[in-house]
């Protein structure tokens, strides 16, 4: 395997926020009230992701004995990320689960999480997670938010309307690039390319109207929101892992009884090692069925030097402006599993 995931990053802002979730202020509970969270996802209730939220919210009702109730808003019916992270802050949500554009809007150097070639695995995903879940909790927590869980939503890659197998091909496509990310916006004026940019709620419609013909997706994502109908082509290589997390607000976190504080965060812990095993299953199913469906494959590795350089020259860029040279060697050592 090339170094594809140097380019993980183009794939990251997709749609890791189909698998968590959001809520809304209320009064601190005694032992008798119910505590309601209220949880927005893009993710469709009838999807995997929807499904294992519900198992979360069931969990958590059972062993609080009632006290502690998700309540799931699907579909992107509370908007986007941006929207989740506003809402929250105004009291007007309680919890959002976001892929890393939504962490980066809370906190901005987590984004060196998708920086180019440091997360290349799922095992080298993990041993960042276990090394620098402390390190992220506290900047979180520093920002009034709670860390609650980490999760991914498959292995991202390119697809489009038209092929893409070198860097140079997007000049002549209209690549959806999030709002809110900066890093595929700074790759996009690396290969002179511009950026159409939509939410992840208006991505389908894009496609329709052929205002985008170029998305970053997994593909369970892609299969989830429908995008691979308006598609035809795909990378054959992974271009990483696409990551995400579930924040809750600190005021309402420190407003449930410590003994429901340890119960949120083990039941979301567990219901993100589910989704993990699930996903990651899942979408390798849905690589297949993508194929099945028509969806042809692109060789990128031919051009693997030239995505190589704009990869190299987007984090050089970056670098001291979104996240710190030293954060971005402390993960990158956590991934290889070494001591700086």
């Amino acid at each position: 395997m090339y170094e594809a995931a140097k380019k993980s990053w183009i794939v990251f802002s997709l749609v890791a926020g189909c698998l968590f979730v959001g809520g809304a202020d209320a009064p601190r509970a005694e032992a008798d009230e119910k505590t309601i969270i209220r949880f927005a996802t893009i993710a469709p209730g009838g999807s995997t992701f929807g499904k294992i939220l519900r198992a979360w919210g069931r969990s958590l009702s059972k062993e609080t004995e009632g006290r502690v109730e998700l309540r799931y808003y699907s579909g992107g019916s509370q908007g986007d990320e941006r929207d989740f992270i506003r809402k929250m802050r105004a009291g007007q949500m309680d919890a959002a689960g976001v892929t890393t554009i939504g962490l980066g809007i809370v906190v901005r150097p987590v984004l060196v999480l998708s920086a180019p070639g440091v997360i290349e695995t799922y095992e080298e995903l993990g041993r960042v997670r276990a090394k620098m879940n402390a390190r992220f909790e506290q900047m979180f927590e520093d920002a009034g938010f709670v860390l609650l869980n980490w999760s991914d939503a498959g292995k991202g890659r390119i697809m489009s309307t038209i092929p893409i197998a070198k860097p140079a091909d997007l000049k002549a496509a209209r690549p959806w690039a999030w709002k809110d990310d900066p890093l595929f916006s700074e790759f996009l004026k690396v290969v002179g390319a511009n950026p159409v940019r939509l939410g992840v709620t208006e991505v389908y419609a894009g496609l329709q109207t052929k205002m985008v013909d170029v998305v970053p997706a997994s593909p369970i994502a892609a299969l989830a929101l429908q995008w691979f109908t308006k598609l035809k082509y795909m990378s054959d290589e992974s271009f990483g892992i696409i990551l995400g997390a579930s924040l809750i607000k600190k005021d309402k976190f420190d407003r449930l009884s410590p003994d429901d504080q340890k119960v949120l965060k083990e039941t979301a812990r567990r219901a993100a090692a589910a989704l993990d095993k699930v996903v990651r299953r899942d979408d390798a199913k849905a690589y297949d069925i993508l194929l099945e469906r028509g969806i042809q494959l692109v060789d990128t590795s031919p051009y693997r030097a030239q995505w190589n350089r704009a990869s190299d020259e987007t984090i050089d860029r970056l670098t001291g402006r979104i996240f710190s040279k030293s954060l971005l060697a402390e993960v990158r050592a956590a991934a290889e599993g070494t001591d700086l």
